[in-house]
C-alpha cells in the first residue's frame, strides 16, 4: 500500500533499523528488507562521499562472525547487560573490557559498538571488525540515552517518503 506521508526518521532509529537488518545474514527476507531501506535510503541527500559510503555500509550484509558479534551486542542494549569485550585496537593491542553498550553506528565503511568502558571509564566506540569476542554478563547496565552519543544528532530529523 502507497502512502504520500513523510515520516522522520532520527539517526537512532536508522542506526537500529539498519543494525536489525545487517545481522540477519543473506536469506530472502533480509534481501527484501534491505532493498527497502535502500529505498528510504535513496530519498536522503547523500551530499557528499562519506556519507554515501555510510549508506552503502548500511544496507550490506555483514561477515557471519561480525553478525553473531552484532547480535549480542543488540542483545546487551536490548536488556540493558554489560558485555565483556576483547578487543585489538588499530596498533594490534588487545584488552578485555567490561562495557554497557548504549548504541551501534555506521561510519564510511565500518560498525561500531558505542558504549560505555568501565576500564577507561568513558564513552568509546568499538570497530565491529576488531572486536574478537564479545560475552554477555547478567551485570545491569546503567541506561544511556543514545542520542547523547550519535552524530548529528542535534541536526534535523532525516526525512523520507513512502511511494
Amino acid at each position: 500500500m502507497a502512502t504520500t506521508a513523510q515520516h522522520p526518521l532520527t539517526a537512532a532509529e536508522i542506526a537500529a533499523i539498519a543494525l536489525s537488518l545487517a545481522h540477519l545474514g543473506t536469506g530472502p527476507q533480509s534481501v527484501t528488507a534491505r532493498r527497502g531501506l535502500r529505498q528510504v535510503l535513496d530519498r536522503l541527500d547523500a551530499g557528499d562521499g562519506v556519507v554515501a559510503t555510510t549508506l552503502a555500509t548500511l544496507t550490506a550484509p555483514l561477515p557471519a562472525d561480525v553478525a553473531r558479534r552484532a547480535r549480542v551486542a543488540a542483545n546487551a542494549i536490548t536488556s540493558r547487560r554489560v558485555v565483556r569485550l576483547h578487543y585489538r585496537d588499530a596498533s594490534g593491542r588487545h584488552t578485555a573490557r567490561d562495557i554497557e553498550p548504549v548504541t551501534c553506528l555506521v561510519h564510511r565503511d565500518f560498525w561500531y559498538l558505542v558504549g560505555w568502558c568501565r576500564l577507561r571509564r568513558g564513552i568509546r566506540a568499538f570497530r565491529f571488525d576488531r572486536i574478537v569476542a564479545i560475552e554477555p554478563t547478567d551485570l545491569p547496565a546503567r541506561p544511556r540515552l543514545p542520542e547523547h552519543y550519535l552524530p548529528f544528532q542535534g541536526r534535523r530529523a532525516v526525512h523520507a517518503t513512502a511511494a
